[in-house]
């Protein structure tokens, strides 16, 4: 086999050097003489054009109409945040690996949510009502968090008030493999239900530890039993509810990780995200792209609180995070 790769070279040497190409500009290379469909198939590229692939950039977007819509919504259903056009996606996405949703669920009503993704992580915006997690069942209410699995319906039901909620998953991931979440026996993680009250127990704890040069902001990080290891809330990605005290900002830095943000408490205050301002506005979410550097400034008298889910899971288990504080 080699030899005959040798000779074909070889051969190739001896062509009439005029007609010579530049790798980079040679175009997809089919069979010559393919014998059946499955040597049809093969496409061959080169060193010089099988690395230059031009996709389009992840914006530093910001969504607002979209939780404006949940609030108006009379109908129970979901309002996602989608850039797929902007980042030439074929399916419904955010950013490449991440889709962000707001779910609306009129009163007394209920959402069936069946995603196709490892899990999906749930923040109430407003509302209360009660979860059905294949088995497992629990009551939530404005503040909480919950992880629900993928591969089992969620199942919520709305309290005599409505409900508005905020969900992220890594439907994009799994769609970009043409993948499938694993059946409820071996799911990577299961139900998790972070209530309100306790979640500002552990906060509280957190801003009264000490800091030191090495730590990258004042943030709760959620895990549960099945990641506790990694100390990530789904394989691939995590979820922090970072704080900026009043008066003070998140210094610069980047990371491999693309951000997904929603904002829970901070008038007066913004992001920088690549060298554009990015104000905040109650429960909207914004987009931090891979690697662009960012900061996050607190102009008020009130510690600003907001939560971020990040693709992170992927870059630590690739040990390419590439975080690095830019001052």
């Amino acid at each position: 086999m080699t030899e005959v790769i040798a000779k074909t070279i070889d051969t190739a040497k001896t062509a009439d050097t005029a007609r010579t190409i530049d790798m980079a500009e040679m175009p997809v290379q089919l069979p010559a003489h393919p014998a059946g469909s499955a040597e049809a198939r093969a496409r061959f590229f080169n060193s010089g054009n099988a690395f230059n692939v031009k996709l389009p950039p992840v914006p530093a977007a910001g969504f607002t109409d979209e939780i404006a819509a949940a609030f108006g919504a009379t109908m129970t259903g979901f309002f996602p945040c989608d850039q797929s056009a902007a980042i030439g996606a074929p399916f419904t996405a955010t950013t490449p690996l991440m889709l962000a949703r707001y779910a609306s669920i009129a009163p007394n009503d209920r959402l069936t949510a069946d995603f196709v993704a490892t899990g999906a992580i749930w923040y109430v915006i407003k509302g209360a009502g009660a979860a059905t997690i294949g088995a497992e069942a629990f009551a939530w209410g404005a503040g909480d968090v919950f992880l629900a699995p993928g591969g089992t319906p969620t199942i919520l039901t709305a309290g005599a008030e409505g409900a508005v909620l905020w969900v992220v998953t890594n439907e994009p991931q799994l769609a970009f493999d043409s993948l499938r979440p694993a059946d409820s026996d071996h799911a990577p993680v299961k139900a998790v239900h972070y209530p309100a009250a306790e979640i500002a127990t552990q906060l509280q704890k957190v801003v009264q530890a000490s800091q030191n040069a090495t730590t990258s902001g004042i943030a709760l990080i959620f895990s549960s039993e099945e990641q506790e290891k990694s100390r990530n809330i789904l394989p691939t990605l995590t979820l922090s509810l970072n704080t900026v005290p009043a008066g003070e900002q998140q210094r610069a830095h980047r990371h491999n990780s693309a951000a997904i943000t929603l904002i829970l408490k901070g008038e007066h205050c913004y992001s920088m995200v690549g060298g554009k301002r990015c104000d905040w506005s109650p429960f909207a979410t914004l987009v931090t792209p891979a690697t662009d550097p960012h900061s996050h400034h607190n102009d008020s008298d009130e510690r600003a609180m907001f939560l971020i889910v990040q693709d992170g899971g992927l870059y630590y288990h690739a040990r390419t995070m590439g975080f690095t504080f830019l001052e």
